[in-house]
């Protein structure tokens, strides 16, 4: 086979590869034992007509499609890695010669990784900070653990709507008088002072008695989601159907026992404490690790290809519209609210498409040119991580994972270390 490469422009090139006969023959006879199963012909059992007859009544012609879906592939994966070349997307293809007893002849328009200008990566100065843990921050997470125990009781008559309360309304909202798209609800459930209605709704529900009906009005944000309410008044007709209030429970040692395999509220105030620090470590490594790598990249010089952003806004995309999904919303009902699209979301997300690229390339790089990789004791962890997480046993996962996936999971983790060499290799301020 020979392979000729040439770039045509920065990121694009043409790659010609010149098949010899001998793998077009061998592909035409794969072929003719496929098509043949289904060729009827008078004289003939069914898929036993001879090679010669066939090309007689169609034509070797007949033959090529199914020559090249066997051919092609292996072919051009052959000639990227003689070329050494690294797609980013699939070839255009322009099958140039195809004739029996020729060489097989293909040109692919293909766009390539692109090279990437390092600038300063050893050395980069960031700006440290503590990240401390104190006493009124274990006060939270206990105070957190209160509510997520509490009981719920239902307030009888004669109570009224407090702050934290859960009430059950129906409510009806108008927008110039007309009756506002989307802002209907029967029995539902809303937590006052959670912030899930606009700005002043669930502050003027405070004082209401149950079987109360009342009016209420607010003002839309002027960064509201919904350009058409932007900055517009609200009117919103709201029932009150029921009241019910949260009974935290106390702070003692019968509460740490209840919740956790404690038996003093001490041991989980200590547990609680050491849970905060590991978190603060892991937000103090992940601080440095953010100013690094935005300043790595900021100081590369690297022309991102559209069609590696593209793909980059899909995958963002289809997370976006999977977040969405686990929430019980489609998509649609998602763009009628908020009056976007997928185009105007997509968008939205391009310039973060754009930098997870560019990270990515900066920090490729960076490895390649410090020649970073795991270590097979590390890899080896990692397998018994990700089959630990999934409930299976690492000879298991092992069996299953196709050798494209086993080395994603080596660039991963190389990726990982080339952050921590950059850490490693920082000033701080």
């Amino acid at each position: 086979m020979i392979t000729k490469w040439e770039k045509t422009e920065k990121n694009l090139g043409i790659l010609e590869v010149e098949v010899d006969p001998g793998a077009l023959a061998q592909a035409l006879d794969q072929a003719f034992k496929k098509v043949v199963k289904k060729v009827n012909l008078p004289g003939f059992r069914k898929g036993r007509v001879p090679r010669a007859v066939f090309e007689a009544r169609f034509g070797v012609e007949a033959l090529y499609n199914d020559a090249l879906d066997l051919l092609l592939p292996e072919a051009y994966a052959k000639a990227v890695e003689e070329a050494q070349i690294e797609p980013v997307s699939q070839p255009e293809i322009d099958v140039v010669q195809l004739e029996k007893g020729k060489p097989f002849i293909f040109k692919a328009k293909v766009t390539v990784k692109p090279e990437v200008e390092l600038g300063t990566y050893k050395g980069v100065t960031v700006e440290d900070k503590e990240f401390p843990v104190t006493e009124e921050d274990v006060d939270k997470e206990l105070e957190n653990l209160r509510r997520q125990h509490a009981q719920i009781e239902v307030v009888g008559e004669g109570g009224t709507v407090q702050n934290e309360d859960l009430v059950m309304i129906d409510f009806e909202g108008f927008v110039d008088g007309e009756p506002l798209e989307g802002g209907q609800g029967e029995d539902y459930q809303l937590e006052i002072g959670s912030g899930t209605f606009v700005q002043g709704f669930e502050e003027q529900l405070i004082g209401m008695a149950q079987g109360e009906d009342r009016e209420i009005r607010v003002t839309f944000p002027d960064d509201y989601h919904v350009e058409g309410l932007r900055g517009k008044e609200a009117l919103f007709k709201v029932h009150l159907h029921d009241i019910k209030r949260k009974r935290l429970p106390e702070l003692d040692d019968e509460f740490a026992k209840d919740i956790s395999e404690f038996e003093t509220l001490e041991e989980l105030r200590a547990d609680l404490k050491n849970k905060l620090e590991q978190r603060a470590e892991q937000d103090h490594r992940t601080y440095l690790e953010n100013q690094v790598v935005d300043k790595v990249v900021e100081g590369a010089v690297v022309e991102v290809p559209s069609v590696m952003v593209e793909h980059e806004l899909e995958h963002l995309y289809h997370d976006f519209a999977d977040r969405l999904q686990r929430q019980g919303i489609s998509t649609e009902m998602y763009f009628e609210v908020t009056g976007s699209s997928k185009e105007k979301v997509k968008e939205q997300m391009r310039p973060d498409a754009e930098l997870r690229v560019r990270t990515s390339l900066v920090l490729e790089a960076v490895q390649k040119q410090e020649g970073i990789e795991p270590t097979e004791e590390e890899v080896e962890a990692e397998l018994e991580k990700a089959a630990e997480s999934m409930r299976m046993d690492v000879a298991r996962l092992k069996e299953l994972l196709t050798p494209s996936q086993l080395d994603s999971l080596r660039q991963d983790l190389a990726i990982r270390k080339t952050v921590d060499f950059l850490v490693a290799n920082s000033t701080s301020a």
